[in-house]
């Protein structure tokens, strides 16, 4: 039941950060869910505790956030030379 919740939480993590970074017509769902939670992970690294996947809490959501807004940005400089 843990990982549906990561999936689903996920997902939608992903999706607000495609759509803060202006990446949304390109993603489908499939990589809005990858987008968040490796974003999530990402920021599980940096910050120990902080990613979803230690607990689903509105501090965890908002760092996996900034971790997926993160991942996104690099994503697109390394992609197209800009952040955007």
């Amino acid at each position: 039941m843990g990982w549906i919740v990561v999936i689903i939480v996920g997902g939608l993590i992903g999706w607000v950060a495609s759509m803060i970074m202006r990446t949304d017509a390109q993603q489908g769902i499939l990589l809005n869910i990858v987008v968040g939670i490796v974003g999530a992970l990402l920021a599980g690294l940096l910050i120990p505790g902080a990613s979803i996947t230690a607990g689903v809490s509105i501090t965890s959501i908002l760092w996996s956030l900034l971790g997926a807004v993160v991942l996104l940005g690099i994503v697109n400089l390394v992609k197209r030379g800009s952040v955007r």
